[in-house]
């Protein structure tokens, strides 16, 4: 005659999901959410995150379409997600992260698994490469200056080639040490 009981579901926000968020933006980097979800809860989600541009409902190839559509900008991708409605996005974004406990279909498709499902991690994993790039950047402009140096002299006879050879292996592990 009538209802006998209603159940409220709703997705819950990772632990880390806030954090995580701040430090990207705080890199200077945008979130969007991209999510196949209809309900106002994603808009709510969005605004405890601090998110703004949100695009909710979208089908498999909507959100293929919207990576599309980012990169045509010239906008720099990495995709995070766990279901299947989300392998299209992964295989099409030029980095892309599923969760551990993602569908099987979304870490095989993905190019890295986030096996302890936190997703500070990829802050982590951010200013990891970024370092690792400078560190690189270091390596290449001494080895640049020493051989633009060093080399020139040696084959104008400036440097006795024992100093030059000696050099170069120092220069080397400057390098090496460097890393």
């Amino acid at each position: 005659q009538g209802f006998i009981a209603w159940f409220a579901l709703s997705d819950r926000l990772r632990k880390d999901a806030a954090a995580t968020i701040t430090g990207f933006q705080q890199q200077g980097i945008e979130v969007e959410i991209l999510s196949g979800d209809r309900s106002p809860v994603v808009t709510k989600l969005a605004k405890a995150l601090g998110v703004n541009k949100v695009v909710s409902g979208a089908s498999p190839q909507d959100k293929l379409e919207h990576l599309q559509q980012l990169q045509r900008k010239g906008d720099y991708v990495l995709m995070v997600g766990d279901g299947i409605n989300d392998v299209p996005v992964l295989a099409g974004a030029p980095i892309s992260v599923a969760m551990g406990k993602a569908t099987d279909l979304a870490k095989t498709t993905a190019d890295a698994v986030l096996t302890s499902n936190q997703l500070i991690h990829l802050l982590e994993a951010l200013k990891h490469g970024q370092k690792t790039r400078d560190i690189i950047k270091q390596n290449i402009a001494w080895a640049l200056i020493y051989n633009g140096l060093a080399l020139p002299l040696a084959a104008m006879g400036q440097i006795p080639p024992w100093a030059a050879a000696t050099g170069m292996s120092l220069s080397s592990l400057v390098v090496v040490g460097n890393a």
